[in-house]
């Protein structure tokens, strides 16, 4: 099973890296790519305002709006993955590094989706009917799909970490060897993902409330007429009132 898993978040990095390349190859794609990634961001803000502002939810979804939906660079991170997965393998818990592959996964798709909308936007300037056009000529309802579910499964697997009475303190007895091999920031994102979780006691709702928000999104970008820009309440989980 190990190995399976170090297969996997290889293969995956890999995916990330070649989409840094070709973008490295275009400066303008890269620069499209970024602007995106804000501009999700800010959608994710706007479909999750009240999430944000309640205090049992508002940690989880500023981890996810940070870590999974932001513009963040994760050069840093992904490449301290690459170097050391079989020291992952080996020093972290199993149920741990199925979490990181649950989160290279989605990495890896997230990129590849980024990649396709940048270019289909093709120097459009981003509002909502742009976006909608760019998202309905990449199409790949199925990768969007997947796209949630690992979403969902890297929060359903730290949820499930923080039932382990043990693991936060054993989390924190790796701290120093997973700097020594070179892994502090995946150290980081485990610690703060598992802390966040674990202090919003159950994510059901929580994780639950992501899922039905993102397929009405993703159902709502696919099924609109082109010409008709999206434009509901965020609850509805649709883009809403966004430049």
């Amino acid at each position: 099973m190990a190995h399976v898993l170090e297969s996997h978040i290889l293969r995956h990095l890999q995916d990330v890296e070649q989409e840094r390349e070709r973008r490295r190859a275009a400066p303008s794609l890269d620069k499209a790519v970024q602007a995106l990634k804000r501009y999700q961001q800010q959608r994710f803000a706007h479909t999750y305002a009240d999430l944000l502002a309640t205090p049992r939810y508002a940690p989880a979804a500023q981890f996810f709006l940070e870590e999974l939906y932001g513009p963040g660079d994760f050069t840093r991170r992904d490449a301290q993955f690459a170097r050391v997965v079989p020291a992952l393998v080996r020093l972290f818990p199993e149920q741990v590094v199925q979490t990181v592959a649950h989160l290279a996964e989605l990495h890896a798709l997230s990129e590849k989706l980024d990649g396709e909308m940048a270019v289909a936007l093709d120097g459009a300037p981003l509002n909502a009917a742009t976006y909608q056009a760019a998202w309905r000529a990449v199409g790949q309802r199925d990768k969007r799909q997947q796209q949630i579910d690992q979403t969902l499964a890297v929060g359903a697997s730290l949820d499930e970490l923080t039932r382990k009475p043990l693991l936060r303190q054993a989390l924190r007895m790796m701290r120093g060897p997973a700097v020594a091999a070179g892994l502090a920031e995946l150290q980081h994102f485990l610690e703060q993902g598992f802390d966040t979780f674990k202090s919003m006691k159950g994510a059901q709702h929580f994780l639950g409330t992501v899922r039905q928000r993102e397929e009405d999104l993703a159902a709502a970008l696919f099924d609109a007429a082109e010409t008709v820009g999206v434009d509901c309440h965020p609850r509805d989980a649709v883009l809403g009132q966004l430049p």
